[in-house]
């Protein structure tokens, strides 16, 4: 059935319900009706034309439900005609559906976690985590912004900004876990980066292609990972990471700072070195420092404390490190590393195994356990 239903049906059929007159969330109930339909047809019956099959049902269910709702009415009589049976065009619609999803009556935070659920497949948790918000609260979120767009006609799309935020979230989400999601989220900003002249798109575009070119060293054969310090350097996609640095330096060139191009920076200063010891981390920290005057964020903050660590020694991270939460996540990881570093090897040890009781997925929380058993083992010698 997965062959049936590809990832890309249901955002584009979507897409066209919405440019045919459908607010979003009965667009969004009506392709769902659809998809269970095909669910129990196309085993027996398999459509030649899949999209046009459900762009055909998706339409015809959105049309019943809003003759049944009184209030609908008055709308319902400025709808298309119902398209006819037939094969629909091969257009991707998807990153124009994300371009509606960040829609101005919707604030940045909301357009992007509506536009993460519906459009590009998280559940609720994974943006939750992503935001660093409890899932309920974050499950409230999506639905007030359903419910604000709820009616509305999406012919007005929103700013680039937001869209960039969530193809960023996107990939993040793919390059931890599922390749194809990551490589959806590259394939949409290149099309993005070819439509718009913007020295941000081309940053996140660089970002996304110099951290994907490592995506084969991440982790081992057993699946578990390859900390970048240890990952074999051969196997990174040298094709990837120029062609990043291209873009990378093209857009710095036009000194209109942001931060993906500060993030990107950050990742061609890794691919640049030829061995773990022979990384600029005194840059490194620059850049850091370039992030944190852009965003002020806590991760950024946590990430530059490691960088400070490696630049000027563990002790100087240690400190970086006690000026922030330490409820933000992998700051125990972090300050197990720090220690270790540091040769405080039982609070190091201690620290690995708390942290891997916090960890957000299961290979990491298998890394950090390994990390404080490697530790105990030395310690019992």
């Amino acid at each position: 059935m997965d062959e049936l239903l590809p990832r890309s049906l249901t955002p584009s059929v979507l897409a066209v319900l919405v440019r045919r007159g459908a607010d979003f969330a009965a667009a969004e109930d009506a392709v769902q009706d659809a998809l269970v339909e095909a669910v129990r047809v196309w085993p027996r019956e398999a459509p030649r034309d899949p999209k046009g099959w459900l762009v055909t049902v998706a339409w015809r269910r959105f049309l019943d439900a809003t003759r049944a709702d009184a209030s609908r009415r008055r709308r319902e009589d400025r709808l298309d005609e119902e398209p006819a049976p037939g094969p629909a065009p091969a257009v991707d619609d998807t990153l124009q559906l994300y371009f509606l999803c960040a829609h101005p009556s919707l604030t940045p935070s909301s357009a992007v976690a509506l536009t993460l659920r519906a459009v590009g497949g998280l559940t609720t948790r994974q943006i939750a985590r992503a935001y660093l918000v409890p899932e309920a609260t974050m499950a409230q979120r999506i639905s007030r912004a359903k419910r604000t767009v709820s009616g509305v006609r999406f012919d007005r799309a929103g700013d680039v900004s937001t869209v960039l935020r969530v193809l960023y979230l996107v990939f993040n989400e793919g390059y931890s876990g599922d390749v194809d999601l990551a490589a959806e989220a590259i394939r949409l900003t290149r099309q993005l980066a070819a439509a718009i002249d913007h020295p941000e798109v081309a940053g996140l575009l660089a970002l996304m292609l110099l951290h994907h070119a490592r995506r084969v060293s991440r982790t081992a054969p057993d699946g578990s990972l390859v900390p970048l310090a240890e990952q074999d350097r051969g196997q990174w996609d040298t094709g990837m990471i120029a062609e990043g640095v291209g873009i990378l330096q093209a857009a710095l060139a036009r000194d209109r700072l942001g931060e993906f191009q500060a993030q990107a920076a950050v990742a061609a200063l890794h691919a640049d070195a030829t061995t773990a010891g022979e990384t600029d981390w005194v840059q490194i920290v620059e850049w850091y420092d370039e992030l944190v005057g852009l965003t002020d964020s806590p991760v950024v903050r946590l990430n530059r404390a490691v960088a400070v660590g490696e630049a000027d020694g563990p002790r100087a991270g240690l400190a970086e490190l006690a000026a922030l939460s330490d409820s933000l996540p992998r700051h125990t990881a972090v300050a197990a590393y720090l220690h270790e570093r540091d040769g405080d090897l039982p609070t190091a040890a201690r620290l690995y195994a708390e942290a891997a009781h916090k960890a957000p997925t299961l290979a990491e929380r298998d890394h950090l356990t390994r990390q404080a058993a490697r530790l105990n083992a030395g310690l019992r010698r």
